[in-house]
């Protein structure tokens, strides 16, 4: 994935937040936690480029490792069950979640690590033939692109529908 981390990270605490906001969470710290969860795992490509000099693919690093991600979803969420308040675990768990969803859409295109660190053994849903030289141009035109230009279609849908009516997607307290 080059260009939807971001918007699948939107879509995905968008969809979530209305299972959350009775626990006193706002809406902008949800998506915002939501939006550097889904872009995290990249951080390591600060190290990748200027400590690493790419002698390793950035994959490899713990940072994209699934295991990292769902011990820390599934620490925060023990943590929010034992927790009185339950808004900053929440957006620990979203931030982990979007980590994890970052795993599931790079699996697509490119290697993912899923057992690591027990076995260093990447999978990839689909290889990206490298039929040109600029590697990003080989990811733009393979049929997996057109995933990516479909989450960020269905987040500016849904970023416009919020826009329109602030209450898109918010719960609403029952009449008795």
């Amino acid at each position: 994935m080059i260009i939807a981390h971001l918007p699948a990270g939107y879509i995905l605490s968008t969809l979530l937040f209305p299972r959350v906001e009775n626990y006193g969470v706002s809406r902008s710290a949800f998506i915002r936690a939501g939006l550097f969860g889904a872009i995290a795992p990249d951080l390591d490509m600060i190290y990748f480029y200027f400590f690493d000099h790419r002698a390793h693919p950035h994959h490899s690093y713990f940072s994209h490792f699934p295991s990292v991600w769902l011990l820390t979803l599934s620490l925060t969420l023990l943590v929010q069950r034992a927790a009185k308040c339950k808004k900053h675990p929440l957006l620990a768990a979203i931030l982990a979640l979007n980590g994890l969803l970052h795993m599931l859409l790079d699996y697509i295109s490119t290697n993912i690590y899923w057992l690591a660190p027990f076995i260093r053994k990447p999978f990839s849903l689909f290889k990206v033939p490298t039929v040109y030289d600029t590697w990003w141009l080989n990811f733009l035109l393979h049929r997996s692109f057109a995933l990516e230009i479909a989450l960020v279609a269905w987040a500016v849908y849904l970023w416009r529908q919020h826009r329109q009516n602030p209450s898109f997607g918010v719960l609403r307290k029952r009449a008795n």
